[in-house]
């Protein structure tokens, strides 16, 4: 599972303060009292209804001990029959357990099948999703009746984290393993996808198709999948084994371009686990109005509408990328070896966090990759997440499990514990551990022991300070120079309750030279004294970035300076570039900005771009000129489009040939940034482009489009200003744009524009229901409220139908 950008909603992290502390309760695997062996399934649907129509032959056995009992995890469904050879059982069901008395109490040794037909109504689902996975329903209806007409009709699954027994009566738990078939029935025009492979398909009398899917390897329950719509699919290959690309008709020509790294990325992770790729199939999907960001349904991964780009966002950057090798990498870690339990997560999502930094390494270098890491452990120290285990026995909810602790600090224990490690005995402990358990599951403990079989090291220390414990080291570090000795000691503190200890290094500069000393701190209180011949003009601490911490040190701009121009990591790097960015009156510090635009590494180009201040502009002729230079020619799209916004600042007629130059990219980046520069040297060429920009073209540069109409008080754009509001005031982190939507839904709100009104109450209802259960349903009908109130105040001709649509759009809410 990858989480959606939507986790980092304001009023998602809100409600993760509130409900994501852990409790008293301990937190069990789930006892095997009997095991899946293997799960047959027909279905057809009722769209109107949103319901599917089901029969179930599931094959089990008691785990060890006798019993005539079964208990089996059913959610809000109808149970019409269950049998065993044709005899008919009793049972009892609440509407989330099915409890069958079977005919005579079974042995371990003794398999049996029982027989369900049922009806699945995933509308009656009661149980509540996360803030990663924002819904627990576990099937799903996207314009069922095909009423709205911008949208198609589409159904999928999604079954993490026990949501699988929504839609098919199962042992819903991760410890489980089993095979499955599965007959798909649904009009001809549809298209089904399923785990495993496509065997057969039947043409009904009545219209319709069945499709048979087989999977024949065992997988946990939580990872079954059907998708089904009018998707075109797109076919590439890994060696012999089918990769397919399931899209829209619109997106067709561009599948390759968004998936088609998939190959690599498999040939990838087969080589670095040892491991090929263990499945028979690879294919996504995208669901519209999916619940998360995507998910690693074995061989039949769905990825968000967010995974649809065009070519000029593609030319800039593909978002979906990192995702892509995420989901792969959990067919490995996750659906190749499962973790026992929700306690144990992160040894599904550790790895596949870590996979990103390991994919991108490899691709586009170590420096791109330590980009990629800070901006993960970023997230997880911004969270309230200091206190929380990694593996956690004691939570308040299993969704609770599904945050930045589990993902983005688990991928950085992993960084650390190969470094430790090495590269070799890494990967040769990854193997160790995914053999021995394959097509099962597995545990912190048991990962541990493979790394200590493989290395030969004893690992508890690490797993019991970074897997079962919390938090991670705030370090106070400290020099003292012994000028006559030419030494300088090193003093390291730690401040935070627990004790670590770990691997440091430290680089001692003298000039450009860099001397780099491996050490190891074994206590709260450490130091290390090195010799030099020349004075050091920077010692640089956890100078590899590998280590999860906070470092508390005092430097000067002299040393910020240095390690701007000297640093290997890109950690450092971009701490360096924001200080010295703050001192730039001073000359030294102006010209070590200016030189960073030219670094190799286009992150820091961009934000060199971002923090360059050209605050008396004609002393600072040079450093324009080179801005210039990237606007017009840099490799990399993003690097122009940075360089544009930070020209457009000086609204200087000499620079329209740039802006024009950047009107005609292929980049949407570029033209973005380059409607908003050219807006204030030439506003009617700048309104004259973005009215023939497509529309499609248009809703992916919002923002700057948004900011040139308010700025213009153009009433005719209100209308495509209002379906973007919600989206700027709350899924935006950028404060700026954040303000900017604020200040469009309140001219909106007041506005006689019945139209953008009618686009913006129902935007606000459909962000209010797709995040109801943080209370956005109560945040939207406060906004709709505010509508009333300034229309009621306003002396406007439309006031009264103004006024109904959003009471209408409130009444939606408070259903």
């Amino acid at each position: 599972m990858k989480f959606q950008k939507a986790f980092t909603l304001l009023i998602i992290f809100f409600t993760l303060t509130l409900f994501s502390q852990s409790d008293n309760i301990y937190r069990a695997e789930k006892d095997k009292v009997h095991d899946l062996i293997h799960t047959k399934l027909k279905v057809d649907f009722n769209f109107k209804e949103k319901e599917l129509n089901g029969e179930e032959w599931l094959t089990i056995k008691p785990h060890f001990y006798e019993t005539d009992k079964l208990t089996l995890d059913a959610k809000a469904m109808l149970i019409h029959k269950v049998t065993m050879n044709k005899q008919t059982l009793a049972y009892n069901y609440d509407d989330f357990k099915l409890i069958i008395d079977l005919p005579r109490a079974y042995k371990r040794t003794e398999e049996f099948t029982i027989y369900i037909k049922y009806t699945a109504r995933p509308e009656k689902v009661k149980q509540k999703g996360s803030a990663a996975i924002t819904s627990a329903k576990g099937l799903y209806f996207i314009n069922p009746t095909g009423l709205d007409k911008n949208k198609p009709t589409q159904v999928w699954t999604q079954g993490e984290t026990e949501a699988s027994s929504c839609w098919f009566p199962t042992i819903d738990s991760p410890n489980q393993k089993t095979s499955q078939e599965l007959y798909i029935t649904v009009p001809n025009k549809y298209v089904t996808l399923s785990n495993g492979k496509l065997e057969k398909q039947i043409n009904n009398t009545n219209g319709t198709r069945t499709d048979f899917w087989n999977f024949k390897k065992k997988h946990a329950p939580y990872l079954f999948f059907m998708g089904i719509g009018e998707y075109e699919i797109i076919k590439d290959s890994y060696k012999n084994i089918p990769v397919d690309y399931y899209v829209e008709k619109k997106y067709a020509p561009y599948a390759k371009e968004i998936f088609g790294k998939t190959p690599e990325i498999l040939g990838f992770f087969s080589k670095i686990t040892g491991i090929e790729y263990p499945w028979n199939k690879y294919a996504q999907i995208v669901g519209r109005d999916y619940v998360s960001g995507a998910m690693e349904n074995t061989t039949a991964v769905i990825h968000g509408e967010k995974a649809y780009q065009m070519p000029g966002q593609l030319i800039d950057e593909n978002i979906q990328e990192n995702t892509i090798a995420h989901e792969a990498f959990h067919h490995w870690f996750g659906d190749l070896v499962t973790a026992e339990s929700w306690s144990n997560l992160t040894v599904n999502e550790s790895f596949a966090n870590y996979s990103e930094y390991l994919w991108r390494e490899y691709k586009y270098g170590k420096e791109d990759a330590d980009a990629h890491l800070l901006k993960a452990t970023e997230g997880y120290k911004n969270g309230q997440n200091f206190d929380k285990h990694l593996v956690r026995f004691n939570y308040h909810d299993k969704e609770d499990m599904f945050d930045a602790v589990s993902y983005n600090k688990g991928g950085a224990i992993l960084h650390m514990l190969r470094n430790y490690l090495g590269n070799e005995a890494f990967y040769a402990g990854m193997n160790n551990y995914l053999t021995t358990h394959k097509y099962s599951t597995g545990e912190a403990h048991q990962l541990r022991l493979a790394f200590e079989e493989v290395s030969g090291k004893d690992l508890n220390w690490f797993f019991n300070q970074w897997y079962f414990n919390s938090g991670h080291p705030k370090l106070e570090v400290s020099y003292d120079f012994n000028k006559l000795r030419k030494t300088v000691t090193v003093n390291i503190i730690q401040n935070q309750e627990n004790e670590f200890k770990f691997p440091f290094v430290i680089d001692v500069f003298e000039g450009s030279k860099r001397t780099r000393h491996n050490v190891f701190v074994n206590g709260k209180d450490a130091s290390f004294t090195f010799p030099y011949i020349k004075q050091p003009n920077l010692i640089q601490v956890n100078a590899n970035g590998v280590l999860l911490c906070d470092i508390n040190e005092n430097k000067i701009l002299s040393d910020y300076i240095h390690q701007l121009k000297y640093a290997v990591n890109y950690v450092h790097k971009k701490e360096a570039l924001i200080e010295v960015a703050k001192n730039q009156d001073d000359k030294k510090a102006f010209n070590a900005i200016a030189n960073a635009m030219g670094d190799d590494y286009y992150k820091i180009r961009i934000l060199a771009l971002e923090n360059i201040n050209l605050v008396n502009k004609n002393s600072k002729k040079r450093a324009i000129e080179k801005i210039k230079q990237l606007a017009m020619s840099d490799s990399k799209t993003l690097v122009q489009a940075a360089a544009i916004e930070t020209l457009g600042k000086l609204i200087d007629p000499e620079l329209k040939a740039v802006f024009e130059k950047g009107l005609e990219s292929k980049s949407y980046a570029v033209l973005g940034k380059s409607l908003v520069g050219m807006y204030y040297i030439d506003k009617e060429l700048a309104i004259t482009k973005s009215k023939t920009l497509p529309n499609a073209v248009k809703k992916i540069i919002a923002t700057p489009l948004t900011r040139i109409y308010l700025e213009e008080n153009d009433d005719d754009e209100l209308v495509f200003i209002a379906g973007n509001v919600m989206s700027g005031m709350y899924l935006s982190q950028n404060r700026k744009i954040q303000s900017l939507y604020k200040k469009a839904y309140n001219k909106i709100a007041k506005s006689n524009n019945t139209a953008a009104i009618k686009n913006l109450a129902d935007d606000i209802v459909s962000k209010g229901i797709q995040y109801k259960q943080y209370n956005f349903d109560k945040v939207g009908v406060n906004l709709l409220r505010q509508v009333v109130d300034k229309q009621k105040k306003a002396n406007l001709s439309n006031k009264i139908s103004n006024i109904e649509i959003a009471k209408v759009a409130m009444a939606k809410l408070l259903e």
